[in-house]
């Protein structure tokens, strides 16, 4: 069985329905109780748990320290590749877009390595490409990983989805994980964002997460992009595979992260805008909801919110980043995927979250593990 099949049990408009149904009676029931059912969680994320958010927000911190301690992991993202066969409407990598098309080769790939190396200490490398499996495919990204090897601890790739097989190839050529982002749960309108391609093909993109399940992966990354469908139902559809993840493959460790959408090339504008307040009360109820997953941030948010939310929920965040392939040595000044909204120096991080009594975390995992 894949998820794509226990996905056709739930209709997304009556889970919208059912969400906004909630009331403040089945909010206090679910920060009643330690472990939740989808029921629950879909309570804590309704318009009716607003004004619960302080009491989420204590209950979210209390989970968090006690999983994780007072620490923040860092991590950082190596775009190696632009080229992209598919044409999400959304994104500035799209095939359509008119821009310069880059392939890092091995000199390169080692020089951002490098440079990335002398920004701080990190261990952590997320090697992100768009879809392009003729010229950057599966031989390509394996190479890449050879390549990072030497200067990281732990590597993990943000790439096409790949056959079972694939996945478990990499992993013996240096993969710690995967992340991959849905976009959108929302089958009925998931083709209007990506119209052609292998990323239209709403099942084969889904069913990755049991593929990477079955290859061993070490961690799977999941995650929507705010700013497409409802995000209240797409989180909940997302819980609702976090949760079928775990239960058919629980030796993997999960982590989760809700971006919401930055300004690109493709100049698309969200359908639905999220506040700071919903991204905070979003996080709260995931991690109320799943209390060892790991939550992720990137520099889509601004400085002032990651602070905030490093001491509620938060585990994980990305610095210094940049989202053009070359982006730290090579290519400077090409074009980004998407513009960072947190541009402080890796360096400046560490300080604020030093500051506010939290420990970071460059390293976790060695190579004497894989």
């Amino acid at each position: 069985m894949n998820f794509s099949e226990e996905l056709e049990k739930y209709s997304w408009e009556d889970t919208t329905r059912e969400i906004q149904r909630k009331t403040r009676a089945d909010v206090e029931t679910a920060l009643g109780k330690e472990y939740l059912q989808i029921d629950d969680f879909m309570a804590l994320i309704s318009p009716a748990a607003a004004p619960y958010l302080e009491e989420m927000a204590q209950l979210s911190r209390k989970y968090t320290q006690e999983r994780f301690g007072k620490t923040i992991q860092m991590y950082v993202p190596l775009y190696i590749t632009n080229s992209c066969m598919n044409h999400c409407i959304y994104c500035g990598f799209q095939h359509n877009n008119p821009i310069a098309r880059v392939i890092l080769n091995d000199e390169e790939i080692i020089n951002e390595c490098k440079a990335i190396r002398a920004l701080g200490p990190f261990e952590n490398l997320l090697i992100v490409t768009g879809e392009n499996p003729r010229d950057a495919g599966v031989d390509y990204i394996e190479n890449a990983l050879k390549l990072a090897r030497p200067y990281f601890a732990n590597l993990t790739i943000e790439v096409m989805p790949l056959k079972s097989e694939d996945y478990f190839r990499l992993t013996q050529s240096g993969l710690n994980g995967v992340v991959c982002f849905q976009e959108t749960y929302n089958k009925a309108k998931y083709k209007t964002y990506h119209p052609k391609g292998m990323k239209s093909i709403f099942d084969w993109r889904v069913n990755g997460f049991d593929r990477m399940g079955q290859a061993g992966v070490h961690k799977i990354g999941m995650g929507v992009l705010i700013g497409l469908e409802d995000w209240r139902t797409d989180v909940t559809m997302m819980a609702l595979h976090l949760q079928y993840l775990r239960k058919h493959y629980w030796k993997t460790k999960y982590s989760v992260n809700f971006p919401r959408m930055r300004p690109s090339e493709g100049h698309f504008q969200p359908n639905v805008i999220m506040s700071d307040r919903e991204l905070a009360q979003l996080t709260f109820a995931f991690r109320i909801f799943d209390h060892d997953v790991d939550i992720s941030f990137s520099t889509r948010e601004n400085a002032r919110f990651r602070n905030n939310i490093a001491t509620l929920g938060a585990t994980s965040m990305s610095a210094g980043s940049k989202t053009e392939p070359g982006g730290y040595y090579t290519y400077p000044q090409a074009l980004e995927q998407f513009s960072v909204n947190d541009d402080r120096t890796p360096a400046q991080v560490e300080k604020d979250i030093h500051d506010i009594g939290y420990e970071v975390v460059w390293k976790d995992w060695d190579r004497i593990f894989d």
